[in-house]
């Protein structure tokens, strides 16, 4: 990915996101699992930091609120697509970034990587939030789509840290719904992928995002996507 437009202006991050602050953001909470599966799937944690990325302002909004605080800056960025990187398409980002000691202790307590380290990935405190942590995932390293070829929803991972992508297919592996996966294979980009069966995969976006209307705990862009691929597939 390369910035086309780095730093170009920064978001309003005290508009009402319609969640609240975190009450610990190392307790086991349906916000504190939303928040850090985005940080695993879409983040880089440092020492005292964390930075996540969103292409939707108001998801960029909740996560910030949900950490307390935090700056957001809006950046126009060019990004290559996993499986071809001769495509690339420009779009807005979102970068929140959070300080403070609390970051240290949530890296500890979650195994995620920090600078180059790398990470060991333990959720178990979050097994009674498993849907929240996947909402989390997939919207910050998931992909979602109509295969107009098979009249399908299609739903895949892809991450260059393939620890991760194990993991989220430990925990698709565990969630009360039907959600077989296919091999962890290679992206063009360097990267590693994998998708959910094409017959299992729209009741799995269905039930991910059960519920998520009572708690504001989504991205509204990528929920609409999502919606919008399920409308699809019934009528083709």
């Amino acid at each position: 990915m390369s910035d086309a437009n780095a730093g170009d202006s920064t978001a309003d991050a005290s508009v009402d996101s319609g969640v609240a602050p975190a009450d610990d953001l190392l307790e086991s909470a349906p916000e504190t699992a939303y928040l850090w599966g985005h940080v695993a799937g879409g983040g880089r944690v440092e020492r005292e930091q964390f930075t996540l990325s969103t292409s939707d302002e108001t998801c960029a909004n909740r996560l910030a609120a949900i950490a307390g605080g935090g700056e957001i800056e809006r950046r126009e960025t060019e990004r290559e697509y996993a499986h071809n990187t001769a495509v690339t398409r420009v779009k807005d980002e979102y970068r929140v970034t959070v300080d403070g000691d609390v970051v240290r202790s949530a890296s500890a307590a979650f195994g995620l990587p920090v600078d180059d380290d790398a990470g060991g990935y333990r959720f178990d405190v979050f097994d009674a939030r498993r849907k929240q942590l996947l909402r989390g995932l997939l919207e910050s390293c998931g992909t979602v789509c109509f295969k107009s070829s098979s009249g399908t929803v299609g739903i895949s991972f892809v991450h260059d840290d393939r620890a991760l992508l194990e993991t989220v297919d430990r925990l698709l592996d565990a969630c009360p719904v039907d959600a077989p996966t296919g091999e962890i294979g290679e992206t063009s980009s360097g990267g590693y992928w994998f998708g959910i069966d094409d017959d299992a995969a729209a009741g799995f976006g269905e039930w991910v995002y059960e519920g998520s209307d009572e708690t504001n705990l989504f991205a509204p862009t990528r929920r609409r996507k999502l919606v919008r691929s399920l409308e699809e597939a019934e009528n083709a």
